[in-house]
């Protein structure tokens, strides 16, 4: 699957997700501005600056979808194993957390 294919794909399924995806030209607003995830007024958007590369696109579109529940929707193969490559790769941090935080003897 190609990276445009990969991008649409996954903006459909952050649409599925309650999350809108909006491409803006950030040149105009005159100050630093970076991609991300917000939230407004309970309303989730993940705005994304128009002008960065295909790939770049995906990778932060792929790691904010990434790190949301999916095992209740159906997520096209191809898709789902690239979220999960993306995924980040955690320790379990609730074993971490109680070890860490048991009194010592």
């Amino acid at each position: 699957m190609s990276p445009e294919q990969l991008y649409l794909k996954i903006k459909d399924l952050a649409d599925k997700l309650g999350i809108t995806v909006s491409e803006q030209n950030f040149k105009a607003t005159g100050i630093h501005v970076e991609s991300g995830f917000c939230k407004i007024r309970n309303q989730k958007f993940l705005i994304i600056d128009k002008h960065k590369p295909i790939v770049d696109k995906l990778q932060i579109v792929s790691s904010v979808i990434a790190a949301k529940d999916l095992e209740n929707i159906y997520v096209m193969p191809a898709v789902r194993q690239h979220l999960e490559s993306v995924r980040p790769k955690t320790s379990n941090t609730e074993t971490d957390f109680k070890q860490s935080t048991r009194p010592k003897e």
